[in-house]
């Protein structure tokens, strides 16, 4: 067996067995494939991670006691980058000691089986969790984000704990053009490059302590705390500029426009695409509800796009 094995290959949801024990990883590999799920098998919590770096799951289904990597260690690596918080866990194990079960629990498992497993009990509980797991993620189907409804409720949950944070309102400048002259693949690969880049920008500046939703089209919600705003927006920025031209032919890069009929079926030029992340912050005011927080950030991305270039903007005014 390979280190990370692709499974049957079936329009189910994606899953992530690890287990050290080749006979235990290579049943689970088979009835869930049978059950109709892509399934791949890591050998040990390090691999793991290797894999959900080069494609993340909806699930993993992991062994506690492995080399290099345990399960627990596993687990609580998954939730503490912002890339991969919301994957879901089901630990699978001998170790059924009550306090085994809470310690699971407690790093952000979503169930814990204990060995040996009856299958029909496993396959109900792995629906069950990913059934939970779409009812409450509300994500985008093409960038696997939040979407707006959960956008929402992270913004009013902190205003209403009165919480410090800033909501970054994240547009795309000139992505119609772009996806007319290209094509949607090229177009979609684009947007899923951008959730990407600031899943990986949260990540490396503060942890798992942000939140990234996608609103549709090239439209994005950042929320992190007041203090790392303007960090993160510039650095949003500056990483979206060094990303941007892979994305044109190498003539269009080289004249620096492509050319589109406007809406009135006439051909006009166009820049390359930018990025404008308008800012609403707590640091100077104190927001009521969610549409407040969208109000401003909405009126300080429109500011930006007066500006060329990738730029954001905070508002800095009290309430």
């Amino acid at each position: 067996m390979s280190d990370v094995e692709q499974g049957t290959d079936t329009s189910g949801e994606k899953l992530l067995v690890v287990d050290d024990d080749p006979f235990i990883a290579r049943l689970l590999e088979i009835e869930l494939a049978a059950a109709g799920y892509q399934v791949r098998v890591a050998n040990d919590g390090q691999q793991a991670i290797e894999a959900v770096a080069e494609d993340p799951p909806d699930l993993v289904i992991t062994d506690v006691m492995m080399p290099h990597v345990d399960g627990f260690e596993l687990t609580r690596s998954l939730r503490q980058d912002a890339r991969t918080a919301t994957i879901s866990v089901i630990i699978l194990t001998a170790r059924g000691l009550s306090a085994d079960k809470l310690e699971g629990f407690a790093i952000g498992a979503d169930d814990y089986i204990v060995k040996p497993f009856d299958t029909p009990e496993l396959l109900a509980r792995v629906r069950g969790v990913l059934r939970r797991k779409r009812e409450m993620k509300d994500e985008s189907p093409l960038t696997g984000l939040p979407g707006n409804n959960r956008v929402q409720e992270e913004v009013e949950s902190k205003v209403t704990a009165g919480e410090a944070f800033a909501m970054l309102l994240v547009d795309i400048d000139r992505f119609k053009p772009f996806n007319d002259h290209y094509g949607f693949p090229r177009g979609d690969q684009v947007i899923q490059d951008v959730a990407l880049l600031m899943q990986s920008v949260l990540s490396e500046l503060v942890g798992g302590e942000g939140f990234v939703g996608h609103l549709g089209g090239d439209d994005f919600v950042v929320v992190v705390g007041s203090a790392a705003a303007a960090l993160v927006a510039d650095t949003i920025v500056q990483r979206f500029d060094e990303a941007t031209p892979a994305y044109y032919d190498d003539e269009d890069l080289q004249r620096g426009w492509i050319e589109v009929l406007n809406r009135r079926g006439e051909p006009q030029r166009y820049e390359p695409i930018t990025v404008s992340i308008g800012v609403a912050s707590t640091q100077r005011r104190v927001f009521a509800h969610f549409a407040e927080v969208m109000a401003i950030a909405t009126e300080m991305k429109n500011f930006t796009k007066t500006t060329p270039g990738s730029s954001w903007a905070i508002d800095r005014r009290t309430t």
